[in-house]
Parts: structure tokens; C-alpha cells; sequence
């Protein structure tokens, strides 16, 4: 069986934020096993899975991305958009727009210490989409 649903997430400010609660509850209950797609329709914010507990692992992350593809740089083209507009869109590159996570027994079988992330590479980059299909 194939679930499929689109969720439209809250606007976040930039960063790393932690949305597996906001996934979990729009998956329906099943007992069985399978496999959930996570696509972000969006090419100015990513997702990934990380640390969960400790806040400062996104905190790094957001300072981490910043050096590696800074703001203002004078070989960006693309910049009609604002600063943070051609950064979002490598960004986003690198940390990809889909994960696979396998599901157990109804339950996304992920480490206890992991999450799942929204990374908003945008200032203002306002509501996202969100693509969940759950193969069971």
C-alpha cells in the first residue's frame, strides 16, 4: 500500500530545526513495516537527520554552513533575490531534498538519538512544503 499526503509546514527562521514530531503525526497508524519518503519542494531549504538532543549541534551546523558558502560573495550571478538567496539554493544542494527512513512495526525506526530536520537556508523563506509517501 502507498499513503501519500502533502503538509504544508509552519515559516521557520533560519536554520536547523526539528520537525520528526510534525512528520510522525501526519502518518496514518499502521502495524506494518515499509519505507517513508521525505521530499521538501523547495530549492532554498534541505532536510537531514542529526542530532536530536543537544541544541547547539544545530546551532554549529548553522555556523558551520555559513563559512563554508557565505553571503555577499562577488562571483554570485544569482542575486536578485537577496543575499541569502544563491547560499539557500547551494545550501539546499548539499543537504539534499529527500530522505528514505525505514519504518518498523508503525514506527520510524530511526536512533534514539536522531532527528529529522527542516534546514531553512533563507531569511524570511516562509511556509514549506513538504512531500510524505509511505510505502507499507
Amino acid at each position: 500500500m502507498v499513503f501519500q499526503k502533502e503538509i504544508i509546514l509552519p515559516a521557520y527562521k533560519r536554520g536547523f530545526h526539528l520537525i520528526t514530531d510534525k512528520i510522525e503525526q501526519e502518518l496514518p497508524d499502521i502495524s506494518d513495516n515499509g519505507i517513508l519518503n521525505i521530499f521538501i519542494k523547495h530549492t532554498s531549504a534541505g532536510l537531514t537527520i542529526n542530532e536530536n538532543a543537544d541544541y547547539s549541534v544545530r546551532e554549529d551546523f548553522e555556523t558551520i554552513f555559513n563559512k563554508l558558502i557565505p553571503e555577499n560573495q562577488p562571483y554570485y550571478t544569482h542575486i536578485f533575490e537577496g543575499s541569502d538567496d544563491m547560499p539557500a539554493h547551494l545550501k539546499s544542494s548539499l543537504t539534499g531534498a529527500s530522505l528514505n527512513i525505514p519504518v518498523t512495526n508503525g514506527k520510524l525506526n530511526i536512533g534514539i538519538w536522531q532527528g529529522i530536520y527542516l534546514c531553512e537556508f533563507r531569511n524570511n523563506g516562509g511556509r514549506r512544503k513538504i512531500v510524505l509517501t509511505l510505502y507499507h
